[in-house]
């Protein structure tokens, strides 16, 4: 099995170190992954300057892009033989509810399954990011599972949230829906030394909300949260109501 990681944090990460270990007791692991943190970035593609790849010592590759870039690249030049499997992270923090639409984590296991390549996006819940390595055999363990299934469904991909507990602590896994959050005072409006105007998005207060399958809730009660997303963002159950609205001339 051939298995591509890769992640936003950077080639360096540790949650990106302890994924391909991980991944290495499942197949043959090529790592690609973006030469510096690349947090937020989203599914954004690099258009205006060329792209880049270099070895590192190690033997991954390393791309002055964005996630998206990389599995791109990957998929497309990089490899000799196109990835099984595709797995994003371990990101150094939470992707739940709307971060997903924010997060190059989820944006490169996005990409993956846009190509056609089944793919998988994890991040680690807490804020001391070493923590991460101890989740190594817990990691080996889920991803293998996972491996075991038949497929994947079409245009779907994980999203897996790991709870900021020890890996021996965790109560299981819950299958979650997304939740909600919310961020108060994220913005930060001051001047510079030399008086100009700026501006600082984030930080700030979080809230959330959601039912009781919802990932955050499953996370603060230590369980694994596993989500399907899908590509499509229709909302099909709007769809006959739209087209009563006459809006079809």
């Amino acid at each position: 099995m051939n298995i591509l990681c890769t992640n936003d944090d950077g080639y360096l990460a540790t949650g990106l170190r302890v994924l391909a270990t991980a991944a290495r007791s499942l197949g043959r692991v090529t790592v690609v992954a973006p030469d510096r943190e690349q947090s937020a970035t989203s599914n954004s593609l690099t258009l205006h300057h060329p792209l880049r790849s270099r070895r590192a010592t190690d033997g991954s590759l390393i791309v002055d892009g964005t996630p998206t870039d990389c599995v791109i690249l990957a998929v497309n030049a990089l490899l000799d033989t196109r990835p099984d499997l595709c797995f994003s992270g371990v990101n150094h923090g939470a992707n739940l509810g709307e971060d997903v639409l924010y997060s190059g984590t989820v944006a490169a296991a996005m990409e993956a399954t846009v190509l056609g390549v089944p793919a998988v996006a994890l991040s680690y819940t807490g804020h001391d990011f070493e923590s991460i390595e101890a989740w190594g055999p817990a990691l080996s363990e889920l991803l293998g599972r996972i491996t075991k299934l038949d497929r994947l469904p079409a245009a779907t991909l994980l999203n897996i949230n790991l709870p900021a507990i020890e890996p021996e602590d965790v109560r299981g896994v819950r299958v979650t829906t997304l939740g909600q959050r919310r961020y108060s005072d994220s913005l930060t409006r001051a001047q510079d030394p030399s008086g100009k105007e700026y501006f600082w998005i984030g930080g700030g207060a979080r809230t959330w909300k959601g039912g009781e399958a919802s990932d955050f809730r499953a996370v603060d009660e230590g369980y694994i949260s596993v989500t399907p997303l899908h590509l499509d963002l229709t909302n099909h159950a709007l769809i006959e109501e739209l087209r009563e609205w006459n809006l079809e001339v």
